[in-house]
């Protein structure tokens, strides 16, 4: 469990191998670290330079792969997916990579991120004839690929990408060359690194300590790479661009020993925990995190405030991650299963309960009350991020205002409805600071729509973008 955000759930995660004899096995490893990304599906494709080969399935990673079935996916290229539902049913044809296959030629594609404007996409498609298997909005993209009629598949590619608005790292396969691509704000991480001569993709660095490889490159907003036999070749199809990563990225997302756009996560979570210490202070005896991605913030704020930091919350480790069940009642019984307090370290104590955020709130008020039943005098809540009161279109499961209580309730009525002593957010100048990436890298910026309703992109609302526009038609 990852704190409040269970209601907050990310895509997927993305991994990919080009020049190795051990492609498959590299990649399973990945995936593994990238785990958190994505529990409900996981697959892999590798190519023999003749053919691609996909072997994927519902579950954990290792559910899906054992040593028989990796030995089986024999070839020197790769690329891997882990997978939680944004865009799409939940069952095993939704499950990535997506593998098609034509006369001529395959291509399979690995994507992290959500396609504002597939519905549109997809309806014009298929009035030009296209005939879709999925309801993943991944599958836009190979149909529009296919359908620009460039006889270089890079140029293919490029022109397809124009088209589609939102967020997307995109890991793409085919016979002889693995292509990356970057949207224009570069909304979801990506990064290149090497083990030897062969090259490695991850949507997070930690991968690539776990696979040996060393860091080369982050993907640049905008960017089409291509990784085959002869290199790594950079190309742009977007020109005009405004670096704008997801914020969430730093607060939740991301595991805290990867780094981001030059900045440490781990580092970034406590310098927000130190921020909101400044913003927020309170009398207290100890400063608790809810495990796992709001431990780094509590440490920062035990630091600033001079408060001792304690493992006042513990996770069972052997239950799965709440966050990725589909309905409210299981999440809810998650949580009871997942987190304990610890009577000897909050008994009698007035305690700070530092998360990373709150979406629906039932979460945070499940982990106050077991605060106070193991004999907290006090409960004072801070949240290392903003209230999120907008929606998030860009690969972040919260479709709608309505499932957002700080769209609709003050601070205080959610202070409240939780129980507890006193209730403060982060700033989002705050978080900025905290985060400190525009001062780690120039012209660069984060998306904080979900807590300002400024958007970077168009969200594409259908009405006013008739079908028939979309891709030209009459």
């Amino acid at each position: 469990m990852r704190g409040e955000i269970k209601g907050l759930n990310e895509e997927c995660g993305v991994f990919g191998v080009w020049g190795h004899v051990d492609a498959s096995h590299i990649t399973y490893y990945g995936l593994h670290s990238l785990q958190h990304r994505g529990q409900e599906g996981a697959g892999i494709v590798v190519s023999d330079r003749e053919k691609l080969k996909i072997h994927k399935g519902m579950g954990l990673v290792n559910d899906v792969f054992d040593e028989d079935r990796l030995d089986r996916l024999t070839g020197t290229g790769s690329i891997g997916h882990v997978r939680y539902t944004t865009a799409g049913d939940s069952d095993f044809v939704n499950c990535q990579p997506l593998l098609f296959n034509s006369q001529t030629t395959s291509l399979s594609l690995a994507h992290n991120g959500n396609i504002v404007n597939a519905s549109a996409l997809k309806h014009q498609l298929e009035h030009q004839g296209s005939i879709f298997q999925t309801t993943s909005d991944t599958e836009v993209i190979a149909h529009l690929i296919k359908r620009s009629g460039y006889p270089n598949l890079q140029d293919s590619i490029k022109n397809a990408l124009t088209m589609i608005k939102g967020a997307y790292a995109l890991a793409i396969l085919v016979e002889d060359a693995l292509i990356v691509a970057q949207d224009p704000n570069g909304l979801r991480p990506l990064s290149i690194g090497k083990i030897g001569d062969a090259y490695v993709v991850s949507s997070e660095t930690c991968a690539f300590d776990i696979v040996g490889a060393e860091f080369v490159r982050d993907v640049q907003p905008g960017e089409l790479i291509t990784i085959n036999d002869e290199g790594m070749h950079i190309d742009r199809f977007a020109y005009s661009t405004q670096p704008t990563i997801c914020s969430m990225e730093y607060v939740y997302f991301s595991r805290p020993d990867s780094d981001m756009g030059g900045v440490n996560i781990h580092m970034a979570r406590k310098n927000l925990g130190r921020q909101l210490a400044l913003e927020a202070p309170v009398e207290a005896d100890v400063v608790t995190g809810v495990p796992d991605s709001s431990i780094s913030a509590a440490i920062g704020y035990a630091e600033a405030s001079n408060i001792p930091y304690e493992l006042g919350l513990i996770k069972n480790r052997y239950v799965g991650r709440t966050f990725i069940q589909p309905s409210q009642a299981l999440r809810e019984q998650g949580v009871k299963m997942k987190l304990s307090a610890v009577r000897g370290v909050v008994e009698g104590k007035r305690v700070v309960m530092i998360d990373d955020s709150i979406v629906r709130g039932t979460t945070a008020r499940r982990i106050v009350k077991l605060l106070k039943e193991a004999g907290a005098l006090e409960v004072h809540v801070r949240i290392s991020s903003p209230p999120i009161i907008n929606p998030c279109y860009y690969g972040i499961d919260t479709s709608t205002t309505g499932e957002l209580i700080a769209s609709k309730k003050t601070t205080e009525e959610i202070r409240e409805e939780m129980g507890a002593d006193s209730l403060s957010y982060l700033s989002v100048d705050g978080l900025k600071e905290g985060i400190g990436r525009s001062k780690e890298m120039t012209n660069c910026g984060q998306c904080l729509a979900c807590f300002t309703g400024e958007y970077p992109t168009d969200i594409f609302p259908e009405a006013d973008h008739p079908y028939d526009k979309v891709l030209g038609g009459k």
